[in-house]
């Protein structure tokens, strides 16, 4: 940071948002706020799972029933390897997910989606998929998803290149021959 030319406040190194920065970003955030809050909203009302918890399943459920490393899984969803470590302990005890030392190396956690936790999340997707159409794309002309798609998509690149957490990795488990889709997602 910089000071201003009055010796005044600080200044942010990159200079204040010009006004089209700063309508964009709040924009984004009260859409992110508000969306945030209906989604949780939603899917506690109708599966009894928290947005995270909604995070965390999905997340798993493109790893082919295999085990996922915390770490991992941290990366994917975006999340601090702690946070990851005591959201999966309270959702083992709820029998969504199942927690154990790998078998490779026995330092590393690794996640797996049980049977329950798949069969509640295919039941969450449902409301789920319904609640992001009603509230985002029906608010959204079809013309605009395209560049939208593209807009974000280049933000989460550059938050990839430049934030501090480890980047997602495209993680397979051991044997395992295609990715499948999380369910609500396609």
């Amino acid at each position: 940071m910089s000071r201003n030319a009055n010796g005044g406040a600080p200044v942010p190194e990159g200079g204040w948002l010009d006004g089209e920065q700063q309508r964009a970003w709040l924009a984004y955030i009260r859409v992110q706020l508000r969306l945030t809050y209906e989604m949780n909203r939603q899917l506690q009302s109708d599966s009894d799972l928290s947005l995270p918890d909604y995070d965390v399943l999905t997340a798993l459920s493109v790893a082919d029933g295999g085990p996922m490393p915390i770490t991992v899984l941290a990366a994917q969803i975006g999340w601090e390897r702690s946070r990851v470590s005591h959201h999966v302990r309270r959702m083992a005890k709820r029998e969504l997910v199942s927690c154990s030392l790998s078998a490779n190396d026995r330092r590393v956690t690794e996640v797996s989606l049980t049977r329950h936790g798949r069969k509640v999340l295919e039941a969450a997707a449902l409301g789920h998929v319904e609640l992001v159409r009603r509230l985002f794309f029906d608010g959204l002309p079809s013309e605009l998803v395209g560049p939208l798609s593209q807009a974000l998509e280049s933000v989460y690149a550059n938050i990839i290149a430049q934030g501090t957490l480890p980047p997602p990795v495209d993680w397979h488990p051991p044997g395992a021959s295609d990715r499948r889709r999380a369910p609500g997602l396609t």
